[in-house]
């Protein structure tokens, strides 16, 4: 048995594809069919199901993929010990929201960097199923977002922490010094919204959508910085996570609307694929995440 058979099977079984996994390997197609059938001349099994253009794992191709993988995983990190015991120089690639990006990233990674000057860290902006599917493509290392909470056995989550979604003013806003509004009074209201694949902007569409009701945004963007800027100088109201204002709201620039019945919440939540080998790289900034992402709850 080779390891370059064992990286064949893995790939057409993420792949669900001969061919797809012979493109990404650089391979023929005929290399790849030959591969796994001297693996599974070797194991004395049928590895896969390929019915049409259908490609699945048997149930002894899914039980050999968990072997497999963790073979895959453990040899690589071998590999990577040994080329390189003290410094970390690799990539690390991180999938993430633009809320996050602007609020939580920034002090997150100059504390990663000065740990770690050598390492390359790139930043994926997108909306949080956008992201999951790079992830599951291998295109992204570790995933950073809001939303409603994530179940599926092939994340393995890190950090989950609820976080509160308000709308949002100018402390000099006139709606600013009422103990409690009518949400009616809210969505009509000049207001400045995120895009539409924002998670929260979504949560609140649908609010709103149950309730036979809809808010008509003068000003949609992606750039949270941007919303906060434009409610800094009183130009309309907007809903945003607690934690992209919070020191705006400590400073008294802007305000939480208090708004009657109205309670949104999303998980603040970072995660990577099982199947993901965690390098050193992963694995110093999983930690340091973890522990600024507890610290911002208490």
């Amino acid at each position: 048995m080779e390891l370059r058979e064992i990286n064949t099977f893995l790939h057409v079984a993420k792949l669900r594809s001969f061919s797809k996994a012979a493109v990404q390997l650089g391979y023929t197609q005929a290399a790849v069919t030959i591969q796994i059938h001297n693996l599974e001349h070797e194991l004395g099994v049928h590895l896969f199901d390929r019915i049409g253009k259908q490609t699945t794992l048997t149930h002894q191709g899914s039980v050999f993929y968990e072997y497999a993988t963790s073979v895959m995983r453990e040899l690589a990190q071998a590999r990577d010990t040994l080329a390189n015991p003290q410094e970390l120089t690799g990539h690390l690639c991180i999938g993430t929201i633009e809320s996050v990006c602007a609020s939580i990233l920034p002090k997150l990674l100059r504390t990663y960097h000065k740990l770690h000057p050598k390492v390359t860290v790139r930043i994926i902006i997108d909306s949080p199923g956008a992201i999951l599917e790079k992830m599951n493509n291998n295109l992204v290392d570790i995933a950073y977002f809001l939303d409603r909470q994530v179940y599926d056995t092939k994340w393995e989550k890190v950090l989950e922490q609820p976080e509160k979604v308000c709308f949002v003013a100018s402390s000099r806003h006139p709606l600013a010094s009422r103990q409690e509004l009518e949400l009616d009074e809210i969505i009509d209201l000049p207001f400045i919204s995120t895009e539409r694949d924002a998670s929260y902007r979504y949560l609140l569409e649908q609010y709103l959508a149950a309730r036979g009701k809809e808010i008509r945004p003068f000003l949609e963007i992606g750039n949270t910085e941007f919303i906060i800027n434009q409610l800094r100088h009183n130009l309309g109201i907007s809903l945003l996570p607690e934690f992209t204002i919070q020191k705006d709201l400590e400073q008294g620039i802007l305000t939480a609307l208090q708004v009657k019945d109205f309670q949104l919440k999303v998980w603040r939540q970072i995660l990577y694929h099982r199947d993901k080998w965690v390098s050193r790289e992963m694995s110093s900034f999983l930690e340091l995440a973890v522990k600024d992402g507890n610290s911002m709850e208490n």
